[in-house]
């Protein structure tokens, strides 16, 4: 399987706004809403992306990892998924993500004690910790928001080289010790 891409490109802007203080609960509602469709399917939910960092812009997009068994087993949970409103954006191997119809909250599914977890998580977590880092997260961000994208999986794209400088000095920081890999939060 490939990366399939439901729905095609999309065009949308890229509208940044400052950290919300409401964003928190944006996700605990989400948060419940996953964990009553799912029950014990759902092996770990948590906040990630922008808005989980408190004091960085963001697109108004609540992110959620959503940790199951195999992702790759659509029938053990996106048919629960789509009953409480999420549909099917993207499809790869060990990952799809939904989203909600008004497209303000996007769930990452993955395997649980995968690489994508632990990345998302760290990151998030580095970013919490790291002011320069988160600085110049939200100043990239600004800078490519100014431009005009044919799809936002681009834009995405373009942050890669600054995420993957963020992601090592995250990787050392953890490596000393200094992060609790995989906390709940």
């Amino acid at each position: 399987m490939a990366f399939e891409l439901i729905g095609g490109i999309e065009k949308r802007a890229i509208v940044l706004v400052p950290y919300n203080d409401a964003w928190p609960q944006a996700f605990e509602r989400e948060r419940r809403r996953i964990a009553t469709a799912l029950g014990e399917v759902a092996l770990r939910i948590d906040h990630i992306g922008s808005t989980s960092i408190p004091g960085l812009i963001a697109k108004p997009i609540i992110d959620i990892d959503l940790s199951v068994a195999d992702p790759d087993d659509e029938a053990s949970y996106l048919p629960a998924l789509e009953s409480a409103g999420y549909r099917l954006r993207v499809r790869e191997p060990g990952h799809r993500m939904v989203r909600t119809a008004n497209l303000d909250v996007h769930v990452h599914i993955c395997r649980s004690g995968s690489d994508w977890e632990r990345r998302h998580l760290l990151f998030r977590d580095w970013l919490r910790h790291d002011t320069r880092d988160r600085k110049a997260y939200g100043e990239l961000k600004q800078t490519l928001a100014q431009r005009d994208w044919q799809d936002m999986n681009a834009y995405a794209s373009a942050k890669g080289p600054l995420i993957e400088q963020i992601t090592a000095r995250a990787e050392t920081w953890a490596a000393q010790g200094a992060w609790r890999e995989l906390e709940e939060s």
